[in-house]
């Protein structure tokens, strides 16, 4: 494990480690409102059936993570990038 950096210096924006949670909840919904739909169509509306993006479902902006940012190399010499960089 002597070589466990990443590769890529991008992170997220907030101190949250990881959206796992607020992903499960958002396919769980999506799921439900899609087997609700399928259940109340006639089969020639099936044809027409469009699944849900997930933007219509869950605003990504209300999940734990507010994106990431990538951050160049001129940074390489701080503390904080290269607490960054550990896995």
């Amino acid at each position: 494990m002597g070589k466990s950096y990443k590769k890529v210096p991008i992170s997220g924006f907030t101190t949250a480690r990881s959206e796992k949670e607020d992903k499960r909840i958002l396919n769980r919904i999506l799921r439900h409102k899609v087997k609700a739909s399928l259940k109340s169509k006639d089969i020639e509306e099936l044809e027409m059936f469009l699944e849900p993006k997930k933007d219509e479902v869950m605003d990504k902006w209300s999940m734990s993570k507010d994106g990431k940012k990538y951050y160049d190399n001129r940074y390489k010499d701080k503390y904080w990038y290269k607490k960054m960089m550990r896995k």
